[in-house]
């Protein structure tokens, strides 16, 4: 099965720009949905497919606290807590008390986690540069930057829609 649209429901970008972007990033998403499970099993062959984009943020993040990675993710903390008490089972995460708040915790990659993440990302580099071997690395700087645009101004968009729901329903409440 392909994963191509028959050009007559493909939107033309130049008529349809925010049609078609729909269409991208919607494939994109179908696509590393598939294999985000393979990326996953190159970390931990236990290793949920929804891991590793959080032991990448900790890579990232050293320290970083759980009710972060919630929020960064926006999932609950009773999900990051799940994900989190299995990567430490695992031995890919370490927990210790925060010490500027005894309630919280810092998360941080053992060093097993550390050399089993960069082993799957330098995998998943690999990947990109012979899949985009032909590509002019100008353009790539360029994909990336505007996915880094895109993803940062929907993350906000999406904030300040939830804060605008928040708003309108407590002045509904106040209202009655």
């Amino acid at each position: 099965m392909h994963d191509v649209d028959s050009a007559a429901t493909v939107p033309d970008p130049q008529a349809d720009p925010f049609g078609s972007l729909e269409r991208e990033v919607r494939v994109l998403i179908r696509r590393a949905h598939s294999t985000s499970a393979q990326m996953a099993r190159l970390v931990h062959p236990e290793l949920d497919a929804s891991a590793y984009p959080l032991l990448a943020h900790i890579a990232m993040h050293p320290g970083t606290r759980g009710s972060d990675l919630a929020a960064h993710f926006g999932v609950g903390r009773a999900t990051v807590s799940r994900q989190l008490s299995r990567l430490s089972e695992l031995g890919l995460v370490h927990r210790e008390t925060d010490p500027e708040d005894t309630r919280g915790q810092r998360i941080t990659l053992t060093d097993d986690g550390a050399a089993r993440f960069r082993r799957a990302r330098d995998a998943r580099v690999a990947m990109l540069e012979g899949a985009l071997s032909q590509w002019e690395k100008s353009d790539v700087a360029a994909l990336a930057r505007l996915l880094n645009l895109y993803s940062t101004d929907v993350v906000t968009w999406l904030g300040s829609q939830q804060a605008a729901t928040m708003l309108s329903a407590a002045d509904a409440r106040a209202a009655r």
